[in-house]
Protein backbone atom coordinates (compact mmCIF):
# COMPACT_ATOMS: atom_id res chain seq x y z
CA UNK A 1 0.00 0.00 0.00
CA UNK A 2 1.45 3.41 -0.40
CA UNK A 3 3.13 4.54 2.91
CA UNK A 4 0.51 6.29 4.91
CA UNK A 5 1.56 10.18 6.64
CA UNK A 6 1.77 10.25 9.78
CA UNK A 7 3.08 13.62 10.25
CA UNK A 8 5.92 12.74 12.54
CA UNK A 9 9.02 11.11 11.57
CA UNK A 10 10.90 7.92 13.38
CA UNK A 11 14.74 8.36 13.38
CA UNK A 12 17.06 5.08 14.33
CA UNK A 13 20.40 5.40 14.36
CA UNK A 14 22.74 2.82 14.71
CA UNK A 15 26.53 2.99 16.00
CA UNK A 16 29.30 0.32 17.28
CA UNK A 17 27.77 -2.31 19.35
CA UNK A 18 30.72 -1.56 21.67
CA UNK A 19 29.51 2.01 22.45
CA UNK A 20 28.82 2.22 26.10
CA UNK A 21 25.54 4.03 27.98
CA UNK A 22 27.02 6.98 28.69
CA UNK A 23 28.31 7.87 25.50
CA UNK A 24 25.69 6.48 23.68
CA UNK A 25 23.22 8.99 25.44
CA UNK A 26 25.63 12.03 25.32
CA UNK A 27 25.61 11.45 21.66
CA UNK A 28 21.83 10.80 21.15
CA UNK A 29 21.40 14.49 23.23
CA UNK A 30 23.65 15.77 20.65
CA UNK A 31 21.85 14.71 17.83
CA UNK A 32 17.91 15.70 19.01
CA UNK A 33 19.77 18.63 19.79
CA UNK A 34 20.27 19.23 16.02
CA UNK A 35 16.73 17.83 14.86
CA UNK A 36 15.44 20.52 17.20
CA UNK A 37 17.27 23.12 15.57
CA UNK A 38 15.42 22.80 12.47
CA UNK A 39 12.57 25.36 12.01
CA UNK A 40 10.02 22.96 10.35
CA UNK A 41 10.54 20.92 13.69
CA UNK A 42 7.98 21.28 16.90
CA UNK A 43 9.19 18.76 19.45
CA UNK A 44 11.94 15.42 19.96
CA UNK A 45 11.50 13.18 22.03
CA UNK A 46 14.76 10.47 22.27
CA UNK A 47 14.72 6.76 23.82
CA UNK A 48 17.36 4.97 23.65
CA UNK A 49 18.18 1.24 25.45
CA UNK A 50 14.91 -1.34 25.52
CA UNK A 51 11.64 -1.11 27.53
CA UNK A 52 10.59 -3.18 29.63
CA UNK A 53 8.69 -5.14 27.56
CA UNK A 54 10.02 -8.48 25.83
CA UNK A 55 8.63 -7.13 22.21
CA UNK A 56 10.88 -4.10 21.89
CA UNK A 57 14.56 -6.05 22.32
CA UNK A 58 16.34 -2.97 21.36
CA UNK A 59 20.50 -2.76 21.71
CA UNK A 60 22.23 0.26 23.60
CA UNK A 61 23.43 1.00 20.20
CA UNK A 62 19.79 1.86 18.41
CA UNK A 63 18.27 4.89 19.74
CA UNK A 64 14.78 6.09 18.84
CA UNK A 65 13.64 9.70 18.31
CA UNK A 66 10.37 10.26 17.74
CA UNK A 67 10.22 13.47 15.79
CA UNK A 68 6.90 15.88 15.65
CA UNK A 69 6.68 18.28 13.12
CA UNK A 70 4.79 21.86 12.70
CA UNK A 71 1.92 22.48 10.92
CA UNK A 72 2.21 21.97 6.71
CA UNK A 73 0.89 25.68 6.83
CA UNK A 74 4.24 26.74 8.79
CA UNK A 75 6.12 25.43 6.17
CA UNK A 76 7.84 27.50 3.32
CA UNK A 77 5.87 27.16 0.20
CA UNK A 78 7.10 23.64 -1.92
CA UNK A 79 8.54 22.41 0.74
CA UNK A 80 7.34 18.60 1.92
CA UNK A 81 8.01 16.49 4.10
CA UNK A 82 10.78 14.36 2.45
CA UNK A 83 12.33 17.77 1.65
CA UNK A 84 12.21 17.98 5.45
CA UNK A 85 13.66 14.49 6.35
CA UNK A 86 16.42 14.82 3.29
CA UNK A 87 17.59 17.70 4.99
CA UNK A 88 17.86 16.37 8.40
CA UNK A 89 19.79 13.39 7.26
CA UNK A 90 22.31 15.38 6.00
CA UNK A 91 22.46 17.30 9.29
CA UNK A 92 22.96 14.13 11.34
CA UNK A 93 25.88 12.54 9.29
CA UNK A 94 28.03 11.26 11.76
CA UNK A 95 31.05 8.82 11.32
CA UNK A 96 29.83 5.48 12.85
CA UNK A 97 26.60 6.52 12.90
CA UNK A 98 23.93 5.17 10.24
CA UNK A 99 21.11 6.75 9.74
CA UNK A 100 17.82 4.83 9.64
CA UNK A 101 14.24 7.08 8.78
CA UNK A 102 11.09 5.25 9.52
CA UNK A 103 7.27 6.01 10.96
CA UNK A 104 6.37 5.30 14.34
CA UNK A 105 3.15 3.45 13.82
CA UNK A 106 4.49 1.60 10.38
CA UNK A 107 7.78 0.89 12.26
CA UNK A 108 5.67 -1.15 14.89
CA UNK A 109 3.36 -2.82 12.28
CA UNK A 110 6.59 -3.94 10.85
CA UNK A 111 8.60 -4.87 13.62
CA UNK A 112 5.50 -6.72 14.42
CA UNK A 113 4.97 -8.92 11.44
CA UNK A 114 8.18 -9.50 9.91
CA UNK A 115 10.98 -8.28 13.02
CA UNK A 116 12.33 -5.94 10.13
CA UNK A 117 12.24 -2.44 11.33
CA UNK A 118 12.73 -0.86 7.43
CA UNK A 119 11.32 -1.37 4.42
CA UNK A 120 13.55 -4.04 2.99
CA UNK A 121 15.57 -6.38 5.07
CA UNK A 122 17.79 -9.20 3.97
CA UNK A 123 17.84 -12.05 6.78
CA UNK A 124 20.88 -14.29 6.94
CA UNK A 125 20.38 -17.88 8.34
CA UNK A 126 22.78 -20.01 9.56
CA UNK A 127 24.83 -22.08 12.25
CA UNK A 128 28.41 -19.61 13.18
CA UNK A 129 27.03 -15.91 13.94
CA UNK A 130 30.53 -14.82 12.76
CA UNK A 131 30.09 -16.37 9.25
CA UNK A 132 26.46 -14.62 9.44
CA UNK A 133 27.97 -11.37 10.12
CA UNK A 134 30.34 -11.81 7.37
CA UNK A 135 27.94 -12.52 5.06
CA UNK A 136 25.87 -9.59 5.86
CA UNK A 137 28.69 -6.91 6.01
CA UNK A 138 28.87 -8.68 2.08
CA UNK A 139 25.57 -7.85 1.42
CA UNK A 140 25.81 -4.63 2.56
CA UNK A 141 28.50 -3.78 0.24
CA UNK A 142 27.02 -5.12 -3.22
CA UNK A 143 23.61 -3.71 -2.23
CA UNK A 144 25.20 -0.23 -2.43
CA UNK A 145 25.64 -0.33 -6.09
CA UNK A 146 22.10 -1.26 -6.55
CA UNK A 147 19.78 1.72 -7.27
CA UNK A 148 17.35 3.04 -4.70
CA UNK A 149 18.91 1.93 -1.56
CA UNK A 150 18.99 4.05 1.20
CA UNK A 151 20.13 3.67 4.98
CA UNK A 152 21.84 0.76 4.61
CA UNK A 153 22.79 -0.85 7.81
CA UNK A 154 24.37 -4.70 8.14
CA UNK A 155 23.83 -5.44 11.90
CA UNK A 156 26.97 -5.81 13.63
CA UNK A 157 25.98 -9.21 15.71
CA UNK A 158 29.78 -9.46 17.81
CA UNK A 159 31.93 -6.48 19.12
CA UNK A 160 30.02 -5.82 22.44
CA UNK A 161 32.29 -5.96 25.61
CA UNK A 162 31.62 -8.54 27.84
CA UNK A 163 33.70 -9.24 31.48
CA UNK A 164 34.45 -12.59 31.54
CA UNK A 165 35.51 -13.54 35.06
CA UNK A 166 37.18 -17.47 34.77
CA UNK A 167 38.34 -19.41 38.28
CA UNK A 168 41.09 -21.16 38.63
CA UNK A 169 40.80 -24.14 40.07
CA UNK A 170 44.08 -24.96 40.80
CA UNK A 171 45.23 -21.74 42.31
CA UNK A 172 41.32 -21.43 44.41
CA UNK A 173 42.10 -24.83 45.73
CA UNK A 174 45.76 -24.01 46.77
CA UNK A 175 43.85 -21.30 49.34
CA UNK A 176 40.86 -24.03 49.92
CA UNK A 177 38.34 -22.10 48.17
CA UNK A 178 35.66 -23.19 46.39
CA UNK A 179 34.47 -22.32 42.81
CA UNK A 180 31.05 -21.73 44.37
CA UNK A 181 32.93 -19.49 47.18
CA UNK A 182 34.34 -17.31 44.15
CA UNK A 183 31.16 -17.07 42.04
CA UNK A 184 29.45 -15.87 45.60
CA UNK A 185 31.82 -13.17 45.45
CA UNK A 186 31.46 -12.44 42.50
CA UNK A 187 27.88 -11.90 42.74
CA UNK A 188 27.73 -10.06 45.60
CA UNK A 189 30.57 -7.36 45.43
CA UNK A 190 30.48 -6.98 41.28
CA UNK A 191 26.56 -8.22 40.23
CA UNK A 192 24.52 -7.23 43.28
CA UNK A 193 22.87 -9.31 45.48
CA UNK A 194 18.81 -8.93 46.50
CA UNK A 195 18.83 -9.04 50.35
CA UNK A 196 15.43 -8.43 51.01
CA UNK A 197 12.56 -6.07 49.57
CA UNK A 198 10.96 -3.11 51.15
CA UNK A 199 7.27 -2.69 50.01
CA UNK A 200 5.96 0.67 50.05
CA UNK A 201 2.15 0.35 49.28
CA UNK A 202 1.41 -1.77 46.39
CA UNK A 203 5.30 -1.65 45.66
CA UNK A 204 7.77 -3.60 46.02
CA UNK A 205 11.27 -2.71 45.81
CA UNK A 206 14.60 -4.88 46.00
CA UNK A 207 17.35 -3.98 48.04
CA UNK A 208 20.30 -4.89 46.88
CA UNK A 209 24.03 -4.76 48.41
CA UNK A 210 27.14 -4.61 46.27
CA UNK A 211 30.81 -2.97 46.06
CA UNK A 212 30.60 0.81 45.32
CA UNK A 213 31.57 2.04 42.01
CA UNK A 214 35.23 2.77 43.03
CA UNK A 215 35.74 -0.52 43.58
CA UNK A 216 34.59 -2.12 40.46
CA UNK A 217 34.65 0.19 37.64
CA UNK A 218 38.33 -1.12 36.30
CA UNK A 219 40.13 -4.40 35.85
CA UNK A 220 42.64 -3.91 38.60
CA UNK A 221 39.84 -2.23 41.32
CA UNK A 222 38.32 -6.41 40.40
CA UNK A 223 41.81 -7.90 40.88
CA UNK A 224 41.79 -6.37 44.41
CA UNK A 225 38.37 -7.46 45.56
CA UNK A 226 38.32 -9.70 48.18
CA UNK A 227 37.65 -13.57 48.81
CA UNK A 228 37.65 -15.12 52.20
CA UNK A 229 39.21 -18.42 52.81
CA UNK A 230 38.53 -20.73 55.29
CA UNK A 231 41.66 -19.82 57.42
CA UNK A 232 40.65 -16.28 57.35
CA UNK A 233 43.29 -14.86 55.22
CA UNK A 234 41.78 -12.12 52.82
CA UNK A 235 43.04 -13.15 49.00
CA UNK A 236 42.55 -10.83 45.93
CA UNK A 237 40.36 -12.14 43.47
CA UNK A 238 43.16 -11.76 40.95
CA UNK A 239 45.46 -14.80 42.24
CA UNK A 240 42.76 -17.27 42.06
CA UNK A 241 40.41 -16.05 38.63
CA UNK A 242 41.39 -15.20 35.21
CA UNK A 243 39.56 -11.50 34.07
CA UNK A 244 39.54 -10.00 31.04
CA UNK A 245 37.42 -8.30 28.58
CA UNK A 246 36.31 -9.85 25.45
CA UNK A 247 34.19 -9.39 22.81
CA UNK A 248 30.79 -11.12 21.96
CA UNK A 249 27.40 -10.86 20.57
CA UNK A 250 25.17 -7.85 21.35
CA UNK A 251 22.03 -9.53 20.85
CA UNK A 252 21.53 -13.53 19.49
CA UNK A 253 18.39 -12.90 17.08
CA UNK A 254 17.19 -16.65 16.09
CA UNK A 255 14.13 -17.99 13.70
CA UNK A 256 13.02 -21.10 12.37
CA UNK A 257 15.59 -22.73 15.00
CA UNK A 258 18.82 -20.91 12.90
CA UNK A 259 20.96 -18.16 14.07
CA UNK A 260 19.94 -14.99 12.20
CA UNK A 261 21.39 -11.78 11.04
CA UNK A 262 19.75 -9.07 9.04
CA UNK A 263 20.80 -6.24 6.46
CA UNK A 264 18.30 -3.11 6.65
CA UNK A 265 17.97 -0.69 3.94
CA UNK A 266 14.87 1.75 2.84
CA UNK A 267 13.93 2.43 -0.60
CA UNK A 268 13.21 5.81 -2.41
CA UNK A 269 13.04 6.64 -6.20
CA UNK A 270 11.64 3.45 -7.34
CA UNK A 271 8.89 0.83 -6.27
CA UNK A 272 9.92 -1.57 -4.05
CA UNK A 273 8.77 -4.78 -5.70
CA UNK A 274 11.30 -3.60 -8.70
CA UNK A 275 14.22 -2.69 -6.40
CA UNK A 276 13.63 -6.24 -4.84
CA UNK A 277 13.64 -8.45 -8.07
CA UNK A 278 16.99 -6.61 -9.04
CA UNK A 279 18.64 -6.54 -5.58
CA UNK A 280 17.63 -10.31 -5.84
CA UNK A 281 19.48 -11.09 -9.15
CA UNK A 282 22.41 -8.93 -8.16
CA UNK A 283 23.06 -10.72 -4.91
CA UNK A 284 22.51 -14.06 -6.13
CA UNK A 285 25.00 -13.41 -9.06
CA UNK A 286 27.80 -11.92 -6.41
CA UNK A 287 27.11 -13.72 -3.12
CA UNK A 288 28.03 -17.35 -2.48
CA UNK A 289 26.58 -18.69 0.50
CA UNK A 290 28.15 -21.17 2.36
CA UNK A 291 26.24 -25.18 3.00
CA UNK A 292 24.02 -24.91 5.77
CA UNK A 293 23.41 -21.15 5.06
CA UNK A 294 20.27 -19.02 2.87
CA UNK A 295 18.81 -15.53 2.59
CA UNK A 296 15.51 -14.57 3.02
CA UNK A 297 13.73 -10.97 1.69
CA UNK A 298 11.18 -9.92 4.50
CA UNK A 299 9.91 -6.04 5.50
CA UNK A 300 7.16 -4.44 3.60
CA UNK A 301 8.32 -6.70 0.90
CA UNK A 302 6.54 -9.84 2.43
CA UNK A 303 3.17 -7.51 2.13
CA UNK A 304 3.77 -7.10 -1.26
CA UNK A 305 3.99 -10.78 -2.04
CA UNK A 306 0.44 -11.16 -0.59
CA UNK A 307 -1.50 -8.84 -1.91
CA UNK A 308 0.53 -9.59 -5.53
CA UNK A 309 -1.03 -13.42 -4.73
CA UNK A 310 -3.80 -12.40 -3.99
CA UNK A 311 -4.73 -9.91 -6.71
CA UNK A 312 -3.51 -12.91 -9.30
CA UNK A 313 -6.65 -14.99 -8.14
CA UNK A 314 -9.22 -11.64 -7.41
CA UNK A 315 -8.70 -9.65 -11.04
CA UNK A 316 -9.20 -12.93 -13.15
CA UNK A 317 -12.46 -13.60 -11.14
CA UNK A 318 -13.81 -10.17 -11.42
CA UNK A 319 -13.17 -10.45 -15.26
CA UNK A 320 -15.74 -13.76 -15.61
CA UNK A 321 -17.96 -12.54 -13.81
CA UNK A 322 -17.91 -9.25 -15.79
CA UNK A 323 -17.92 -11.67 -18.84
CA UNK A 324 -20.14 -13.93 -17.58
CA UNK A 325 -23.08 -11.13 -16.55
CA UNK A 326 -22.45 -10.14 -20.16
CA UNK A 327 -22.85 -13.28 -21.26
CA UNK A 328 -26.20 -13.39 -19.50
CA UNK A 329 -27.20 -10.08 -21.26
CA UNK A 330 -26.45 -10.50 -24.36
CA UNK A 331 -26.76 -14.42 -25.17
CA UNK A 332 -23.97 -14.53 -26.84
CA UNK A 333 -19.97 -14.59 -26.32
CA UNK A 334 -19.59 -12.72 -29.49
CA UNK A 335 -21.65 -9.46 -28.28
CA UNK A 336 -20.11 -10.15 -24.80
CA UNK A 337 -16.34 -9.87 -25.82
CA UNK A 338 -17.07 -7.00 -27.38
CA UNK A 339 -18.22 -4.73 -24.62
CA UNK A 340 -15.76 -6.46 -22.52
CA UNK A 341 -12.96 -4.65 -25.12
CA UNK A 342 -13.83 -1.23 -23.15
CA UNK A 343 -11.49 -2.84 -20.37
CA UNK A 344 -8.00 -2.92 -22.18
CA UNK A 345 -8.89 0.77 -23.64
CA UNK A 346 -9.59 1.77 -19.94
CA UNK A 347 -6.34 0.17 -18.73
CA UNK A 348 -4.51 2.32 -21.42
CA UNK A 349 -5.96 5.73 -20.17
CA UNK A 350 -5.18 4.76 -16.50
CA UNK A 351 -1.52 3.41 -17.16
CA UNK A 352 -0.56 6.41 -18.76
CA UNK A 353 -2.00 8.76 -16.50
CA UNK A 354 -0.54 6.77 -13.31
CA UNK A 355 3.24 6.85 -15.50
CA UNK A 356 2.79 10.75 -16.03
CA UNK A 357 2.07 11.53 -12.26
CA UNK A 358 4.80 9.14 -11.37
CA UNK A 359 2.60 6.50 -9.26
CA UNK A 360 3.81 3.12 -8.48
CA UNK A 361 1.65 -0.28 -9.17
CA UNK A 362 0.28 -0.96 -5.41
CA UNK A 363 -2.96 -2.25 -3.86
CA UNK A 364 -4.77 0.98 -4.18
CA UNK A 365 -4.24 1.36 -7.79
CA UNK A 366 -5.43 -2.03 -8.78
CA UNK A 367 -8.75 -1.44 -6.41
CA UNK A 368 -9.44 1.48 -9.06
CA UNK A 369 -8.71 -0.20 -11.98
CA UNK A 370 -11.08 -2.69 -10.72
CA UNK A 371 -13.42 -0.02 -10.23
CA UNK A 372 -12.87 1.35 -13.55
CA UNK A 373 -13.29 -2.14 -15.39
CA UNK A 374 -17.04 -2.21 -14.00
CA UNK A 375 -17.76 1.69 -15.15
CA UNK A 376 -16.29 1.09 -18.52
CA UNK A 377 -18.33 -1.95 -19.36
CA UNK A 378 -21.27 -0.47 -17.74
CA UNK A 379 -20.91 2.72 -20.34
CA UNK A 380 -20.28 -0.14 -23.27
CA UNK A 381 -23.50 -2.22 -22.37
CA UNK A 382 -25.84 1.37 -22.15
CA UNK A 383 -23.58 2.27 -25.47
CA UNK A 384 -24.91 -0.94 -27.51
CA UNK A 385 -28.70 -1.01 -26.08
CA UNK A 386 -28.47 2.55 -27.59
CA UNK A 387 -27.03 0.81 -31.17
CA UNK A 388 -29.25 -1.89 -30.77
CA UNK A 389 -32.46 0.32 -30.34
CA UNK A 390 -31.32 2.08 -33.50
CA UNK A 391 -30.92 -0.53 -35.52
CA UNK A 392 -34.49 -2.43 -34.81
CA UNK A 393 -35.89 0.93 -35.35
CA UNK A 394 -34.67 0.82 -38.96
CA UNK A 395 -35.15 -2.87 -39.59
CA UNK A 396 -38.50 -2.02 -38.82
CA UNK A 397 -38.90 0.43 -41.83
CA UNK A 398 -40.47 -0.62 -44.72
CA UNK A 399 -37.31 -0.84 -46.56
CA UNK A 400 -35.69 -3.10 -44.20
CA UNK A 401 -32.22 -3.53 -42.91
CA UNK A 402 -29.57 -2.70 -45.67
CA UNK A 403 -25.86 -1.88 -45.39
CA UNK A 404 -26.63 1.85 -45.93
CA UNK A 405 -29.33 2.58 -43.59
CA UNK A 406 -27.23 0.15 -40.82
CA UNK A 407 -24.89 2.93 -40.76
CA UNK A 408 -27.01 5.29 -40.56
CA UNK A 409 -28.58 3.97 -37.58
CA UNK A 410 -25.42 2.96 -35.86
CA UNK A 411 -24.75 7.27 -36.10
CA UNK A 412 -28.29 7.49 -35.13
CA UNK A 413 -27.80 5.56 -31.60
CA UNK A 414 -24.13 6.92 -30.96
CA UNK A 415 -25.43 10.52 -31.60
CA UNK A 416 -28.07 10.04 -29.24
CA UNK A 417 -25.23 7.82 -26.70
CA UNK A 418 -22.87 11.45 -26.80
CA UNK A 419 -24.20 13.86 -24.48
CA UNK A 420 -24.99 11.19 -21.69
CA UNK A 421 -21.29 9.26 -21.94
CA UNK A 422 -19.67 12.92 -21.95
CA UNK A 423 -21.91 13.82 -18.90
CA UNK A 424 -21.00 10.60 -17.26
CA UNK A 425 -17.45 11.11 -18.18
CA UNK A 426 -17.93 14.84 -16.20
CA UNK A 427 -19.86 13.38 -13.50
CA UNK A 428 -16.87 10.96 -12.73
CA UNK A 429 -13.82 13.73 -13.23
CA UNK A 430 -15.64 16.41 -11.03
CA UNK A 431 -16.08 13.99 -8.00
CA UNK A 432 -12.41 12.52 -8.13
CA UNK A 433 -10.74 16.09 -9.01
CA UNK A 434 -10.81 17.24 -5.52
CA UNK A 435 -9.21 14.10 -3.98
CA UNK A 436 -6.16 14.91 -6.61
CA UNK A 437 -5.67 17.68 -5.17
CA UNK A 438 -6.20 16.98 -1.24
CA UNK A 439 -3.11 17.45 0.79
CA UNK A 440 -4.46 15.63 4.13
CA UNK A 441 -3.74 12.77 5.93
CA UNK A 442 -5.13 9.89 3.97
CA UNK A 443 -4.57 11.78 0.00
CA UNK A 444 -1.56 9.63 0.23
CA UNK A 445 -3.99 6.35 -0.95
CA UNK A 446 -6.95 8.13 -2.40
CA UNK A 447 -5.29 9.68 -4.82
CA UNK A 448 -3.34 6.31 -6.72
CA UNK A 449 -6.70 4.60 -6.45
CA UNK A 450 -8.40 7.57 -8.22
CA UNK A 451 -5.53 8.05 -10.77
CA UNK A 452 -6.53 5.25 -13.10
CA UNK A 453 -10.57 6.02 -12.97
CA UNK A 454 -9.53 9.79 -14.43
CA UNK A 455 -7.43 8.03 -16.91
CA UNK A 456 -9.28 5.30 -17.80
CA UNK A 457 -12.76 7.38 -18.17
CA UNK A 458 -11.10 9.20 -20.91
CA UNK A 459 -9.55 6.94 -22.80
CA UNK A 460 -12.98 4.80 -22.38
CA UNK A 461 -14.99 8.08 -24.03
CA UNK A 462 -12.76 7.37 -26.74
CA UNK A 463 -13.52 3.48 -27.31
CA UNK A 464 -17.16 3.33 -26.38
CA UNK A 465 -17.96 6.74 -28.78
CA UNK A 466 -15.85 5.49 -31.80
CA UNK A 467 -14.43 2.09 -31.17
CA UNK A 468 -17.61 0.52 -30.21
CA UNK A 469 -19.68 1.56 -32.97
CA UNK A 470 -17.04 0.40 -35.29
CA UNK A 471 -17.07 -3.24 -34.03
CA UNK A 472 -20.99 -3.20 -33.63
CA UNK A 473 -21.35 -2.10 -37.85
CA UNK A 474 -18.68 -4.88 -38.31
CA UNK A 475 -20.61 -7.83 -36.27
CA UNK A 476 -24.15 -6.55 -38.05
CA UNK A 477 -22.45 -6.15 -41.84
CA UNK A 478 -21.29 -9.61 -41.46
CA UNK A 479 -24.88 -10.91 -39.93
CA UNK A 480 -26.58 -9.10 -42.79
CA UNK A 481 -24.24 -11.28 -45.61
CA UNK A 482 -25.26 -14.42 -44.04
CA UNK A 483 -29.09 -13.12 -44.10
CA UNK A 484 -28.33 -12.35 -48.07
CA UNK A 485 -26.44 -15.16 -49.17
Amino acid sequence: MPPLDEETAMWMPMTDPSISLSTATGLMRRQDEIIARDPAVESVIGKIGRADTSTDPAPINMSETIVTFKPKDQWPAGLTKDDIMQRLDAKLRMPGVTNIWTQPIRNRIDMLSTGIRTQVGVKVFGTDLTTIEKKSAEIERILHDVPGAVDLYAEKITGAPYLEIKANRTAAARFGISVGEVQDVIETAIGGKNLTFTIEGRQRFPVRVRYARDFREDLEGLRNVLVAAPSGTQIPLGQIADIRIVTGPSMISSENGLLRGTVLMNVRGRDVGGFVDNAKRVVAQRVAMPPGYYLEWSGQYENQIRAKERLQIVIPIVLVVIFALLYMTYRSAREALHVLLAVPFALTGGIMLLKFLGYNFSVAVWVGFIALFGTAVQTGVVMVIYLEEAVARKTAAPEGLTRETLHQGVMEGALLRLRPKLMTVATVVAGLLPIMWSTRTGAEFMKPLATPVLGGMVSSLIHVLIVTPVIFTAIRERELRRQND
